[in-house]
């Protein structure tokens, strides 16, 4: 009989932020999360960025001594079970390819550099499942190069976004000489204030209970707001006031010497009392209570089956479909060929264990045609487009980069040189995914009510072939037979192979 103890296993959430990496390890027992570790180390990545968004050496080193140093904590959890997430410096940096591949080589768990809206979502889970339920709530993130404000109710986000404002790169555009002063902390502020304003009506208007700040910035000043006032387990604008004359009366960052707050924390201790100052001033805040959760817990929960509610990212992807209007009963079929083609093909071409390109497959199917909104001439590239700029709840960076690819090239040529390095899929996979997508397109391309007969999907050495029972299928479906002669000149084009009998 097995235990309950033998049912245990742990799992792991790691976020590369631009201030600091932190990972956590929970065990899952039964239907309960449980925290048994916390692990940070200050990096300043943001800090390696140039004018160009070119990230140095040295901050790079820092990053990849970090993860070696995580590796060792990893040892023995299985792949499946931590989950890595990348948030702004790494969003930005136009060599972050570079660094994710020599991560790779350190720590061999899949790193994805997530969207900002979907880093809110998941710091909003992660507030969501540590706090006690309350009917809605604003979550407040303020990380080293962004800050995440959302309102959602339950464990359902509603207003969900991210602004490129952190405490990094504010202290780099505005404390960057050192000096604390009235000016230079008002002129913070006001940028803060002015990144908010199209934001602000809509987050007054959207009411909530309670007010949630997490992680380290937010973490800071309550802390050392506690030291001042250890009555209060909240903090008010009053409070950050008295916190920023407190900072002019020191001058410089050197200076600073205040209870509760840790010397890592002092570089970028004014930036972020800025940033909140424009918070609560731009969404009418009252008061605000610190929360332990954040991205890396949701990270956890998001990656625990059993706490899954329904899959955000079949909503998502419906939700979009809907909203760009494309005809659902025809993508449906493409969608269900698609599943079928990928399964005749999955074991030939090892793609039998890749769960997650067969459903970003099946989800490209579904949202191949939303660029039909813009016009159908190149009605590819708009649908390529909207997937990848799109806030896609749920989906990271490099999933909506596939997805994207795969309808980029559903028709017309294949301007293969196009397609862009990645690091969580092979190109190869992805190639193959747009040869099925494409067949998947071509034999529904009549969008008729009458059934085909049963197709198969098969590869002999580099020849793809696509053949019926019905010997007549072809001769029947005469429109059909162009089409494919048509898509077999671009395979040729392409120096692809394809057959149809």
């Amino acid at each position: 009989m097995t235990t309950a103890l033998q049912q245990t296993r742990e799992i792991a959430a790691i976020d590369l932020g631009s201030n600091s990496f932190h990972m956590v390890v929970a065990k899952v027992i039964g239907p309960e999360l449980q925290l048994v570790s916390r692990h940070k180390q200050r990096v300043s990545l943001a800090s390696g960025l140039d004018h160009n968004n070119h990230l140095d050496e040295a901050a790079m080193q820092r990053g990849l001594d970090c993860l070696a140093m995580f590796a060792e904590r990893l040892t023995g959890i299985a792949p499946e079970d931590v989950a890595i997430a990348a948030t702004h410096t790494l969003r930005v940096a136009t060599n972050a390819t570079t660094f994710l591949q020599r991560a790779k080589k350190i720590l061999p768990f899949p790193i994805e550099i997530i969207p900002g809206p979907e880093e809110a979502r998941l710091v909003y889970l992660g507030v969501a499942h540590t706090q006690p339920e309350s009917d809605s709530k604003l979550v407040v993130d303020i990380g080293g190069g962004s800050t995440e404000l959302i309102v959602g109710r339950g464990f359902e986000p509603h207003l969900v976004n991210s602004k490129p404002m952190g405490c990094a790169n504010f202290t780099h555009a505005y404390f960057s000489d050192g000096k604390i002063s009235k000016k230079n902390f008002s002129k913070a502020v006001l940028a803060a204030e002015q990144k908010l304003e199209s934001l602000a009506s809509q987050y007054r208007k959207t009411k909530w209970d309670i007010a949630f700040g997490s992680s380290g910035t937010i973490k800071s000043i309550s802390e050392v707001l506690s030291k001042l006032d250890s009555s209060e387990s909240s903090f008010t604008l009053d409070g950050l006031q008295l916190l920023a004359d407190k900072l002019f009366k020191f001058k410089t960052i050197d200076n600073i010497d205040l209870d509760g707050l840790s010397p890592e924390r002092k570089p970028v201790f004014a930036a972020g009392i800025a940033i909140l100052t424009a918070v609560f001033n731009a969404f009418k805040i009252e008061k605000m209570y610190f929360s332990e959760g954040a991205l890396r817990e949701g990270l956890l929960y998001q990656m625990e089956d059993v706490f899954h509610r329904t899959d955000i990212r079949l909503r998502t992807a419906e939700a979009l479909a809907l909203k760009y209007n494309v005809d659902f009963e025809h993508a449906t079929k493409v969608k269900q060929q698609a599943h079928t083609f990928f399964d005749q093909l999955s074991h030939q071409l090892k793609l039998h264990k890749q769960k997650e390109l067969k459903e970003l497959l099946e989800w490209s199917a579904l949202l191949h045609e939303v660029g039909l909104s813009i016009n159908l001439q190149a009605v590819h590239r708009h649908s390529a487009y909207i997937l990848r700029h799109t806030n896609l709840a749920g989906f990271n960076t490099e999933q909506q980069q596939v997805m994207a690819t795969l309808v980029r090239f559903h028709r017309k040529s294949l301007k293969l040189h196009e397609i862009e390095d990645l690091t969580l899929f092979r190109k190869k996979h992805v190639l193959n995914l747009i040869r099925i997508l494409r067949l998947a397109i071509v034999v529904n391309g009549q969008r008729s009510d009458d059934t085909l007969p049963p197709l198969q999907l098969s590869i002999d050495q580099d020849t793809w072939r696509l053949s019926s029972t019905d010997p007549n299928w072809l001769e029947n479906n005469k429109l059909l037979n162009a089409d494919l002669s048509s898509e077999q000149a671009y395979w040729d084009d392409a120096d692809w192979l394809l057959e149809f009998e």
